[in-house]
């Protein structure tokens, strides 16, 4: 079982997870309303990929006999200037993200919460991946700046990217 302290600082994180949920799956509306449907398609796919992150934290927090508790998030933006400032955006939200996984990582050891090292170390390993996708997008952005052409052939890219479910994760949509 897990410290009352510890459950409150997962639970706040978990509310996290849905927050970043609600902007990929409003990023990915404004991508396609750009007509950029292929990052539209690697919005979509972020959007699942973090209600898996929602839903692992989300059951971690039951099977260690603790009450969820969904609070309500701010409003996500819904407007942006270019798919260059989407990924920006991104990148700095995924930096927070980690910053918090970090922190939680750093209390679990701190409160001896071995249960709860091992269960964040896949947090750790996912943040590097999600950091690094975000620069190499964003670098790829730089190259081609405003050339359309080029603003399509990352879309296309993009429009390639599939879901998949993490082997022995809970679902979700």
């Amino acid at each position: 079982m897990i410290s009352s302290k510890m459950a409150a600082s997962l639970n706040k994180h978990m509310n996290l997870e849905l927050y970043s949920a609600n902007l990929y799956l409003s990023m990915s509306s404004c991508a396609n309303s750009m007509g950029l449907k292929g990052a539209a398609n690697w919005f979509m796919v972020q959007y699942r990929e973090e209600m898996v992150h929602f839903m692992k934290f989300y059951t971690y927090l039951i099977d260690q006999g603790h009450n969820v508790e969904l609070t309500a998030s701010k409003a996500v933006p819904n407007s942006y200037k270019s798919l260059l400032e989407m990924f920006e955006k991104t990148l700095v939200h995924e930096q927070l993200i980690t910053k918090c996984i970090n922190d939680l990582t750093e209390q679990a050891v701190k409160e001896k919460d071995h249960a709860t090292q091992i269960f964040l170390q896949w947090f750790v390993t996912e943040q590097i991946e999600e950091e690094n996708n975000d620069r190499d997008l964003i670098a790829k952005l730089k190259i081609v700046g405003d050339n359309g052409h080029g603003i399509l052939m990352i879309d296309a890219e993009m429009g390639q990217r599939v879901f998949v479910q993490p082997v022995g994760s809970p679902l979700a949509v």
